[in-house]
């Protein structure tokens, strides 16, 4: 395998027109995170660019809604990514934006480049238009009815009811999402670059050059090679954006797709005067963390630009994550259906390292994955809290109790003092391995298992026992125990930062080098430690309700904000209606059917006699709730069994926007037997 002198990292873009949620994290930002950290441990030449992604549809749609400037938006969303970001303890050495002047300048000149080699293709095409608004619309800005499922709310793109990807063309009734109005079809020109020009190259280079890329991203890519690549347009007729720098393009700017991975490039211009050597040098490894939905850009588009281009390297590898689920639903941001960074860094502070072990242990590395807050507690209480916390705590307290806080010299070693250490000498190739094939949950459990070493340790020697006859030999044990603790503040760092920052002054160390990671002598005899202190806490059920008590409501809203009242039923006579009696009753009596989840037996008083009604509300009221209320009751329906009693009569409930059932009563008592009409 190549050795290269020097890395470029990037992760994909943030769309700047919301924060960034848990998905995000686990799929892209924390691997990409774990990776650079170790990198930087082992001192490597590592150079880690992201930034926002700031033009687009969306954008101009999230403005149009909130009333503001497309550069409202990405400004608000921009600063707070960035400043979460930061506080999470991701540590880019650029977070830059597509809305700076380098990327312009970046973008404008790649583009041009192209264009003057003749790596474009011109082509008119038709795009509906809203004549009303006088502008071309994007897909986005389109609505109709799907021709598959009969969703009335379809987007030009995407039907979001069934998930079939979709042309505007496609839509039944299409109207414009600005004025409301029928758009038309019109002409206008675009230039498109002509992936099936590189196919072959792509082909080449990822099928039969990168048989090592993750089985989803490799498979995805050969899927799309297999299908045959067609041109892709470049340019789109929007307002907000990077112009396209050639005449006769007013009105025109780049395509999202296009201009957002040359982000990447202005970022690290940004960074650095030599962006050049990690851009254009081969003995530069580049790899890209992505999520699912970016692998065709990152695999496919973007090599074939670079290509197209001239003079730069392709990737070295493009680990790309699955999806996070959230309590067992798909993440939406239009759904309010996410955990927030911003929102979780106000609610858990402190927390941080939390989050990032929950997410890398449960991040979806090979198949969509589930976030749970139940989980989330117990992977602090059960394993940082008593595990390595655990072990922590009692190495350094008990050093402290029996040594002055000082590392106690190592006397005679045992067969299994070796074993221990030996142990944890291997969990550093372990470690390099699982790290550098991109397998961070295996790393994280290799970490963890540093920590379950020196518990074993500890609980096998049993010093608060020995110290009384052989203080020598506990001087020995809690020397080793104190390496292992030094060994796994090295393990804790690219994983949960802020822990490894505390870990290493409670040791009185600054951060060790990775080199040192299973050393027997990290600390030497009489080394200072500091003052212990516990490194996590238990997360009671108080806090995990209301996170859940969150997300409860947000459904709450969304059943609210998408209900949609039924469509009338067929017209009936007035003579039809007036057949029906309906009447004021009260409750008498109520119990619950046995044997059975839904149907309660009530006893009514309807003014003209008292009868029994069998109905199935035991899911939304209680017996106790129902006895001596009045509600509306249809009493001259016709008697039926159900469980063996005879219901005579029906009472009225409506269903509300979330499925529950609520009594129609008058707003103040009436005499029983009142008749309804």
């Amino acid at each position: 395998m190549k050795e290269f002198k020097r890395y470029l990292v990037t992760s994909a873009l943030p769309y700047a027109n919301g924060p960034v949620h848990i998905g995000h994290l686990a799929g892209v930002y924390i691997p990409s995170d774990i990776y650079v950290r170790y990198l930087r441990g082992r001192g490597a030449d590592v150079k880690w660019v992201c930034g926002s992604d700031e033009h687009g549809v969306p954008i101009t749609i999230k403005a149009r809604k909130e009333g503001v400037s497309p550069q409202d938006v990405v400004d608000k969303y921009n600063k707070i990514i960035k400043d979460s970001f930061e506080e999470l303890g991701i540590s880019f050495d650029i977070y830059s934006r597509t809305s700076s002047a380098t990327h312009a300048e970046t973008a404008s000149d790649f583009f041009r480049l192209l264009y003057d080699k003749g790596e474009f293709i011109e082509q008119e095409t038709e795009q509906f238009y809203d004549e009303e608004a006088g502008q071309f619309l994007a897909d986005r800005y389109i609505t109709g009815t799907c021709p598959h499922c009969g969703n009335e709310r379809a987007y030009g793109d995407q039907c979001e009811s069934c998930g079939t990807t979709l042309n505007a063309t496609d839509l039944i009734a299409p109207k414009s999402a600005i004025s409301g109005s029928v758009p038309v079809l019109r002409k206008t020109k675009h230039w498109f670059l002509p992936l099936d020009r590189h196919e072959s190259f792509l082909r080449e280079w990822i099928l039969d050059g990168h048989k090592e890329w993750k089985p989803n991203v490799y498979g995805q890519c050969k899927s799309w090679l297999d299908l045959g690549l067609q041109p892709r347009a470049v340019s789109r007729d929007l307002n907000w954006g990077i112009p396209v720098p050639v005449e006769g393009a007013e009105g025109k700017v780049l395509y999202v797709w296009f201009d957002a991975p040359i982000g990447y490039i202005s970022a690290t211009k940004d960074l650095t005067p030599d962006w050049e050597k990690y851009w254009k040098d081969s003995d530069t490894k580049m790899v890209h963390f992505i999520g699912k939905d970016n692998i065709v850009f990152h695999c496919i588009v973007f090599p074939a630009m670079l290509r197209a281009h001239g003079g730069y390297i392709l990737p070295e590898n493009v680990p790309a994550n699955e999806f996070l689920n959230l309590e067992g639903d798909k993440i939406s941001t239009s759904r309010n259906w996410a955990v927030w960074l911003h929102e979780y860094l106000a609610d858990m502070p402190g927390k941080q390292d939390v989050l990032r072990y929950v997410l890398c242990a449960n991040a979806p590395e090979t198949k969509d994955n589930d976030f749970t807050w139940r989980d989330f507690q117990a992977r602090n209480n059960n394993e940082l809290v008593a595990i390595l916390g655990n072990f922590v705590n009692r190495a350094l307290v008990l050093t402290g109790k029996y040594f002055d806080g000082k590392v106690p010299a190592r006397g005679p070693v045992t067969d299994f003092d070796n074993e221990i250490l030996s142990q944890v000498a291997a969990s550093k190739k372990a470690l390099e391995d699982y790290i550098e094939g991109y397998r961070f949950r295996d790393a994280l459990k290799e970490m963890m298992n540093i920590a379950r070493l020196g518990n074993k340790y500890l609980a096998d020697t049993e010093p608060w026992k020995v110290y009384k006859e052989d203080p020598a030999r506990v001087a020995t044990v809690h020397n080793i125990a104190l390496q292992i603790t030094a060994s796994l503040s090295i393990a804790m760092e690219p994983f949960i930062p802020f822990s490894a920052a505390k870990l290493a002054v409670m040791l009185g160390t600054e951060p060790l080098s990775w080199e040192l990671l299973g050393s027997s002598d990290i600390l030497p005899e009489g080394h200072v430690l500091g003052k212990p202190e516990l490194l996590f806490e238990k997360i009671e059920d108080s806090v995990i309700e209301a996170q859940l008590a969150k997300l409860e409501a947000a459904k709450e809203a969304n059943a609210a904000a998408g209900f949609e009242p039924q469509l009338q039923k067929e017209p009936v006579s007035y003579d039809d209606f007036q057949k029906m009696d309906i009447r004021i009753a009260r409750v008498v009596e109520a119990e619950k059917v046995p044997k059975t989840k839904k149907l309660l037996k009530l006893t009514i008083d309807t003014g003209i006699d008292k009868r029994v009604i069998v109905s199935g509300i035991a899911e939304h009221y209680t017996p106790e709730q129902m006895i001596g209320k009045q509600i509306l009751v249809l009493v001259n329906l016709i008697p039926r069994e159900l469980k063996g009693i005879t219901s005579q009569g029906m009472i009225l409930m409506v269903e509300d926007h979330n499925g529950a059932l609520v009594a129609v009563t008058p707003e103040r008592d009436v005499r029983q037997g009142t008749t309804v009409g």
